[in-house]
């Protein structure tokens, strides 16, 4: 009869389950708003691309164009990569 007052030894891997769950939600909720924040990025860079071609002619090379020409690709650059398994999750935080 006083079994709901006495303390259930699973409660406690239960509620770690749960809030593990909860935490793989969030992770992915914020990599998919990280690869959407990422392509409006790049749509804003094109988009002021074509604007600057616009407004100063095809011929005109832009300063960003040039120095994007000379530059080395720097890490941020590449295009994301997630990975939900754990034996990848190593070479991604090799890259940044």
């Amino acid at each position: 009869m006083f079994n709901f007052f006495q303390f259930n030894r699973n409660s406690h891997l239960r509620r770690a389950m749960a809030l593990l769950e909860e935490a793989h939600m969030a992770r992915l909720e914020h990599q998919a708003a990280a690869e959407h924040h990422a392509a409006l990025a790049r749509m804003y860079a094109d988009r002021a691309k074509r604007l600057e071609r616009e407004i100063y002619g095809s011929a005109h090379h832009t300063l960003q164009e040039s120095a994007a020409a000379t530059l080395p690709k720097v890490a941020h650059d590449k295009p994301a990569l997630y990975a939900l398994d754990t034996a990848r999750q190593g070479q991604d935080s090799k890259i940044s």
